[in-house]
């Protein structure tokens, strides 16, 4: 199965469990996979942008961490504090590999996270907010795990925000003064050699 059509079979997952085994048997070619074919940059993209709100010495809960590559970028800008969660434990032990991460959590985004309100200092999501992956509701928990005056950081295609419930529920989010938008970036190419007309934002909200 080449990557293109790996990314589409991963994405008509039908349920959880079905997606969880997916990426269990996608977890040892994936980083090469998204790389080699489609020039995967969301995580340097969004571990930078995370940068500029988020101090070094922060606790950050990678939501969605897959194999690490997060974990990684935010390591080499100085942060030390990580935990890893994912629904895949096959993603959660190639993230192991990269050393990058204190704890490791297998949870289910859209459910509700085995973690104490604010917890973590922040909370960054790449590339999981999508289709046939984590709904919108999944960041009531993202805002709950993190403490008042921290930040949660998430990528999203604009389509995906219009038509799939995220438009609303951050909207929702905000005017119930559970946190206040920081800054959304212009669109970009996250994948740009495999997807080369598909763009990408990182949002990064202040919880209040």
């Amino acid at each position: 199965m080449n990557s293109e059509n790996r990314v589409q079979w991963v994405y008509a997952s039908e349920n959880n469990r079905q997606l969880q085994e997916r990426y269990d048997e996608w977890a040892q070619d994936y980083d090469d996979n998204l790389e080699s074919d489609f020039g995967y940059i969301m995580p340097r993209a969004a571990a930078e942008m995370f940068a500029q709100f988020v101090p070094k010495d922060a606790r950050v809960l990678d939501a969605g961490a897959g194999t690490g590559l997060v974990g990684v970028e935010l390591r080499r800008l100085g942060y030390t504090n990580l935990e890893a969660m994912d629904l895949s434990c096959g993603m959660l032990e190639e993230a192991r590999r990269k050393e990058a991460y204190s704890d490791f959590h297998q949870m289910v985004m859209g459910e509700r996270l085995e973690f104490d309100t604010g917890s973590y200092d922040a909370a960054i999501c790449v590339g999981v907010l999508t289709l046939g992956h984590a709904p919108a509701h999944s960041l009531d928990e993202l805002a709950r795990v993190v403490r008042s005056g921290g930040c949660v950081v998430f990528t999203m295609r604009p389509d995906v925000y219009e038509q799939n419930g995220f438009r609303e529920k951050q909207s929702q989010l905000e005017s119930d003064g559970i946190w206040e938008l920081a800054h959304v970036t212009e669109g970009f190419l996250g994948m740009p050699k495999g997807e080369p007309d598909v763009f990408f934002q990182v949002w990064i909200y202040r919880v209040r």
